[in-house]
């Protein structure tokens, strides 16, 4: 494991209530009705990064065939009791599926990737996808990279993110600045987008 990834999970592993109670009820019902419409009845979702398990539960309650990972241990435990199923502990680097997923809601996860590590863990969900499947990512909105709040960030604007992505093979790609929707962060923003892979 290497040292931005130890930094982050040992936040979340020390924070696991704090976390999720500042997350789970967190507004997210338009953005799961975008998504869900891109994908077919009943698809295979990768909750990559699922935190307190809330977007799968509501992927789940939809009809949806939900695969949720974490690399929290405490965290996993957490979000597998609040969505009914197990819940993989596996770090970003570790994916290891391939063409098995109709969608991937990486909701705030990827913004705990340094930037010199992207491409590699957007190649792994690309192999993870069926060819043309559906992608929505969030990370927050900006230029730093580095510590912040005891995590790892790095933070994107929209030409960096979306260069990544097409550069991997995504296509169709669309990115929007939403406000935090968490009680005492209003003031920070996020970038997210969504797209299809080629394939």
């Amino acid at each position: 494991m290497e040292k931005y990834e130890e930094l982050t999970l040992d936040y979340y592993n020390k924070n696991t209530d704090a976390f999720i109670q500042s997350t789970k009820n967190a507004m997210m019902m338009k953005m799961h009705s975008t998504f869900a419409k891109m994908l077919p009845e009943g698809g295979k979702i990768l909750d990559l990064g699922c935190g307190s398990g809330r977007d799968s539960r509501a992927f789940i309650k939809r009809g949806f065939d939900v695969t949720a990972i974490d690399g929290s241990e405490e965290v996993c435990k957490r979000a597998a009791k609040y969505i009914g199923k197990p819940v993989r502990c596996m770090l970003f680097s570790e994916l290891d599926y391939e063409k098995e997923f109709d969608g991937v809601w990486a909701c705030a996860a990827l913004l705990h990737v340094p930037k010199d590590k992207m491409r590699d863990i957007v190649k792994r969900i690309k192999r993870s996808m069926k060819g043309g499947g559906a992608i929505f990512v969030s990370v927050m909105y900006g230029d730093f990279e580095g510590d912040r709040r005891s995590k790892y960030y790095s933070d994107y604007e929209e030409e960096e993110l979306r260069n990544i992505f097409v550069e991997e093979g995504f296509r169709d790609l669309e990115t929007f600045v939403t406000e935090d929707l968490r009680a005492g962060r209003e003031g920070d923003k996020w970038l997210n987008l969504l797209g299809r892979c080629d394939g």
